[in-house]
């Protein structure tokens, strides 16, 4: 097998040398020996020196920026493995740890993990290559760390290339280290094909930026701007935000990108220019922003210059900074609010800090660089303190070597805690000590040997740790489904504090609030408007401008018949046509009205008396006529069951109408037209027979006396007209009988109508009643100059042109009128024809009876009909001798010869016209216009 071995330069800061180290020992920040050791990787120093000299030599540098977070995330580390060591924990086995800081470099990080790879108990430090990485033993079991997504993205690609793949190997390719980190939460470190090693007890990325997402649309912000640092970390929470946002219709105004390290060159302009940008974009009032503590500091102290007063959603790097937090006029910014890993109890690690003085500093070189910063910076107040310490750089602290610090000043660190990273650091610690006593049941751990880091990755995925009141475990992409805290920075006292407003629950996506008092604090959020254009409000619908964001749109208003109900939608719901309707902008959809002729309505009411006095116009001229039953008037009007027969259909029909109002049903639809159609016809079969016996009764030509002979059969003629119209009904009942029908054609209201369901139907009905009305007119029209005070035939006549008239109108009228007085109309028509004959009819009669009683006597209906008889018997007489006026020699010689010649034999006369056949004429006798009289009296 072929050996590859590489040689780890070190570089240590002392007190001769400041750039190269002596032993691979002064590499170390913190270490501690064990049986098992536990890697920590911590960007203790913000930011590593760059070499001024050229040409730049492969030489790492010292760093500065000391952060105090960072730096007590080393000591929260060596806290758990301490009290772990001082526990039964883990059955006398010790945990030992080397801890290195990375300056925030990937470079110098790298390094580290070389040192990390390096076989164990090796003298040279050197990292061996193999094939076989299965019984491979390196320096250490895990690694907690690094502080930062970017760094750790490259020390898991270093351990997974060299050491650890993704999968349980037991073959060829074997897994031997893991990584375990507290502070790294970028989503792609999910991905366990490229990071299979990898853990950490935070969640990933993932849940933050949906959180971000959430928190920003219950706050009604959809206009937002993002800064990131332009590192692997910074790229990832910015496409992973960008996804959320878009899926919950977030639009990004402006992305700001600064450089990962203060060091560049460019990073203050940068910072202008986001400035700039955000002093321009004044509709942006809400910016997130994914970027480092310093990055930050930096950020805010410009913004702070420019009177920047914004909204800051703070990623879980710096939500919890209390040396942001404490920036002088840090108020003025605005407000701030961020997400943090959940709290855990951290009491015992405070504890710990309190006794941080009695600690040993030989072997923890961050505590000895903490306790000469504490001498530097000792006189200045605490945020000048603080900014001291962040400004030292290794280099100056050189000088500063033998001082000592005139006060330890430990309220400075327990205010500089952040609960979220401290609680995670030891529950990363805490991971591994529970994987590895799992390991140790049955072997002997303080042997070194005793298993691999791939064993120990093996046994991390099934491990169980108990924090507080809950038991939590790896999920299947190494992640720990931990809650995030909502923290609000608020002013209390004149003092900037970190409160928490709430908590966000991963797995269900919703906030939790401990009392009304911090949802308070949440809602008023919404006060502050961060959009890129107002709210629709309901009733408007957004229009997208020409503007790339969908987030910049006009308001219009939603068209008729269509609805909005919330703010903001994209488009309008269109109502139901047929039940409902909506005016412009509206935010619902309202019934609409059901229209129908009611029994309330004042032109129902109108039509209904009108029809209710017919009814007792009708009853009336029943009981008169009954009344004066033997009077000629009566007599000659038919009988009385004739007319109780037509005042029976007059009533029928007066009776329909009460069909065509109110709510239509089946039964009405079915029942109105058929009754007035039967019921018409009833009544005009009857005055057919009427106007039949008065001209048969008046009528002096023989050939016409004859067919109206054959035709007057009362009986027959009435049920056979009537029947006809029976068939018709009974046809159109059965095949396309009518039905209720909902009419949409007004916009707001449905129409409740009866569909005659044909009107083919409907026509040939009212054609049958028109036609029988037509040969009714035509008879009454033969009799109307009958005797003055018998010349019913006259008003039947003037009844039938009413009927004409009145229907005639109707068909136009019908046609084109609509809504619910469309049944009016046909009451209407049937009202005008029903009065109009009834009162032609009858009326006169109704008169003579009551008025004219001298008239309504036999003697003098037996004169009244004798002089009619006589007048028509000599005009009949004068027709027959009279012949054409240019032969009156002729005439007179006919009438001569008629009165001398003996061959006039009883009354006959015969004679002849030239070019005429034999003519036979007769001469009534003297008592002829009596025995005539006698037989019209008889007939009628």
């Amino acid at each position: 097998m072929a050996f590859v071995i590489f040689l780890i330069p070190c570089f240590v800061v002392g007190t001769d040398v400041a750039f190269s180290c002596q032993n691979a020992e002064d590499f170390v920040g913190a270490s501690s020996p064990g049986d098992i050791v536990i890697g920590g990787l911590f960007a203790v120093h913000s930011e590593m020196l760059h070499p001024e000299e050229d040409p730049i030599k492969p030489v790492i540098q010292n760093c500065a920026g000391f952060e105090i977070q960072v730096f007590l995330q080393t000591l929260a580390m060596i806290h758990a493995i301490e009290t772990i060591n001082n526990s039964t924990l883990l059955s006398g086995v010790t945990l030992g740890y080397e801890i290195y800081d990375t300056c925030a470099e990937v470079t110098k990080a790298m390094a580290s993990a070389l040192r990390f790879l390096s076989k164990f108990n090796s003298s040279e430090d050197a990292v061996e290559f193999k094939c076989n990485y299965s019984d491979y033993i390196p320096r250490v079991k895990a690694v907690t760390g690094a502080s930062y997504s970017e760094v750790s993205m490259a020390v898991s690609r270093l351990l997974a290339l060299q050491l650890i793949p993704q999968e349980v190997i037991l073959t060829s390719n074997a897994t031997t280290g893991t990584i375990v980190s507290p502070a790294s939460s970028a989503e792609i470190l999910s991905d366990k094909i490229r990071f299979p090693s990898f853990f950490r007890t935070i969640p990933s990325d993932f849940h933050q930026t949906r959180a971000m997402t959430r928190l920003i649309c219950e706050s009604g912000w959809n206009w937002i701007g993002v800064i990131a640092t332009d590192d692997d970390n910074g790229r990832f929470a910015l496409e992973s935000f960008g996804v959320q946002a878009m899926v919950n219709n977030v639009c990004i105004a402006f992305k700001e990108m600064l450089p990962a390290y203060l060091s560049d060159s460019t990073f203050h302009t940068k910072v202008d220019q986001a400035i700039e940008k955000i002093v321009k974009e004044k509709r942006v009032n809400v910016i997130v922003v994914f970027m480092r503590q310093f990055h930050v500091l930096k950020l805010f102290k410009k913004a702070i210059e420019r009177n920047v007063n914004k909204i800051w959603i703070a990623s879980d790097n710096w939500s919890a900074a209390v040396k942001i937090s404490t920036i002088p006029n840090i108020r003025q910014l605005g407000t701030v609010v961020g997400f943090g890993f959940k709290n855990g109890d951290i009491s015992s690690f405070q504890e710990f800090l309190r006794n941080l003085p009695k600690k040993p500093t030989e072997n923890n070189k961050f505590l000895r660089e903490y306790i000469m910063l504490l001498s530097v910076c000792a006189h200045l107040e605490y945020h000048d303190f603080q900014t001291c310490i962040a400004n030292q750089s290794q280099d100056n602290l050189l000088e500063n070597d033998g001082s000592k610090p005139q006060m330890w000043r430990d309220d400075f660190l327990n205010a500089n805690v952040e609960p979220g990273f401290i609680h995670s650091t030891m529950l990363a610690v805490y991971a591994i000590a529970h994987a590895i006593k799992g390991l140790c049941k049955d072997r002997d751990c303080k042997d070194p040997y005793a298993f691999t880091p791939w064993e120990l990755l093996e046994e991390l995925k099934r491990v169980v740790v108990i924090d507080g009141d809950k038991e939590v475990k790896f999920d299947s992409n190494g992640d720990m489904s931990t809650n995030y805290d909502v923290l609000l920075w608020k002013e209390i006292d004149g003092h900037m504090e970190i409160t928490t407003m709430a908590e966000y629950d991963a797995e269900k996506g919703g906030f939790i609030f401990e009392d009304e008092e911090k949802k308070k604090d949440f809602l008023a959020l919404k006060k502050v408007q961060s959009t890129c254009s107002q709210p629709c409000s309901p009733g408007q619908v957004k229009k997208v401008t020409e503007s790339p964001h969908t987030c910049c749109y006009e308001c219009i208003y939603c068209p008729e018949n269509h609805y909005s109900n919330q703010t903001d939608m994209d488009y309008c719901y269109r109502c139901n046509n047929k039940t409902y309707w909506a005016p412009i902008n509206s935010s619902t959809c309202y019934r609409k009205t059901i229209y129908f002729l009611a029994w309330t309505d004042w032109f129902a009411i109108f039509l209904l008396l009108l029809s209710a006095f017919g009814v007792v116009l009708v009853l009336s001229i029943c009981v008169i006529f009954t009344k004066n039953l033997d009077t000629p008037v009566v007599k000659a009007s038919g009988g009385l069951t004739v007319c109780y027969i037509i005042l029976f259909s007059h009533f029928l029909i007066f009776l329909s109408t009460v069909f065509f109002i109110d709510i239509p049903t089946e039964f009405k639809c079915k029942t109105r037209q058929a009754l007035f159609g039967i019921s018409f016809t009833l009544c005009i079969s009857c005055i057919l027979i009427k106007s039949l016996k008065i001209l048969l009764a008046f009528s002096f030509d023989p050939k016409l006396q004859n067919f109206l002979k054959c035709m007057y059969k009362p009986i027959p003629t009435v049920v056979t007209c009537t029947g006809i119209q029976v068939i018709i009904c009974t046809f159109w009942l059965i095949f396309r009988t009518p039905f209720v029908n909902q009419n949409f054609s007004i916009p707001r209201a449905i129409i409740l109508e009866c569909n005659e369901g044909s009107i083919v139907a409907f026509g040939i009905m009212l054609g049958y009643i028109a036609a029988l009305a037509f040969i009714c007119f035509i008879f009454a029209f033969k009799g109307r100059k009958l005797p003055e005070n018998y010349n019913e035939a006259k008003f039947i006549t003037f009844g039938m042109l009413i009927y004409f008239i009145a229907w005639i109108v109707f068909i136009p009228v019908y046609a084109t009128t609509f809504g619910k007085y469309l049944p009016a109309v046909e009451i209407i028509v049937v009202l005008i024809s029903n009065y109009g004959i009834l009162c032609c009819t009858f009326l006169p009669k109704c008169y003579i009876i009551i008025y004219k009683q001298e008239t309504n006597t036999k003697s003098a209906f037996l004169k009244m009909v004798y002089t009619y008889s006589s007048k028509s018997a000599s005009s009949v007489a004068v027709s027959q001798a009279s012949l054409d006026s240019k032969s009156s020699s002729f005439r007179a010689t006919i009438t001569d010869s008629c009165k001398t010649e003996n061959d006039s034999v009883n009354g006959n006369c015969h004679f002849q016209v030239p070019g005429q056949s034999l003519i036979k004429g007769k001469v009534l006798p003297k008592n002829a216009a009596r025995t005539m009289v006698r037989k019209r009296v008889s007939s009628i």
